[in-house]
């Protein structure tokens, strides 16, 4: 099925959303007060479009409500994001995903009935400094305050040995997905699968057991 989706606000956020879902063979409405913005993803979106979301009656008039996910990237304006994500709920809009400042931001959003609050700058600076931190973490993407997704290469410490052998689950608490083998992706590895130099492991679990794992398994 064609998925059709609606971003608001075409800052560096918004636009590299509509992008990359442009890209992913979506449809996209892109919406942005300023003029400028707009032409810049004329070309770009299937539907470029200068309005002001605070406005009911423009968003009525835009057909939003028609599109299956609405993501609210407005940048510095925390009024205008809290009044669109309203106006939104308001028409019956079925999924809104929002872009938070701060904490505060957050939890009014979820009050007026925003289903997926995003706090971009917060979540990539984890990301950044977990890299950082561990020359074996190569990717970290935050599913709750208290859990994640990581993708860990095998070193030469756990190379050869199989699932089985380490164990992981009983021993930390955690669960190995998939492991990529160069452009294979083995998804749900076999318990005797062993591991090469260089897999990679995608594993999900708490952050305090996958740290736990990384420094005792890995360091």
């Amino acid at each position: 099925m064609h998925k059709e989706f609606v971003v608001i606000g075409l800052g560096r956020f918004g636009g590299s959303i509509v992008k990359e879902l442009v890209e992913q063979g979506a449809d996209v409405m892109a919406i942005d007060i300023v003029s400028e913005r707009v032409d810049e993803f004329a070309t770009i979106a299937t539907q470029a479009v200068v309005a002001d979301t605070t406005d009911e009656a423009v968003l009525k008039s835009l057909g939003i409500r028609n599109f299956e996910h609405v993501i609210v990237a407005i940048g510095d304006n925390i009024q205008a994001s809290i009044l669109t994500t309203l106006m939104l709920k308001e028409i019956g809009v079925k999924k809104i995903t929002v872009k938070a400042q701060n904490d505060y931001h957050e939890k009014v959003l979820r009050k007026i009935g925003a289903d997926q609050v995003v706090h971009p700058e917060r979540d990539m600076g984890i990301r950044i400094a977990n890299n950082i931190l561990s020359n074996n973490v190569l990717d970290y993407l935050e599913l709750s305050d208290e859990h994640s997704i990581m993708e860990i290469k095998v070193n030469d410490k756990i190379a050869g040995k199989s699932l089985v052998d380490l164990d992981i689950r009983a021993k930390y608490g955690i669960n190995i997905v998939a492991v990529k083998r160069g452009k294979n992706l083995i998804v749900s590895p076999p318990a005797e699968e062993k591991l090469l130099l260089h897999d990679v492991l995608i594993i999900i679990g708490a952050d305090v057991d996958m740290i736990r794992f990384e420094k005792k398994v890995l360091s």
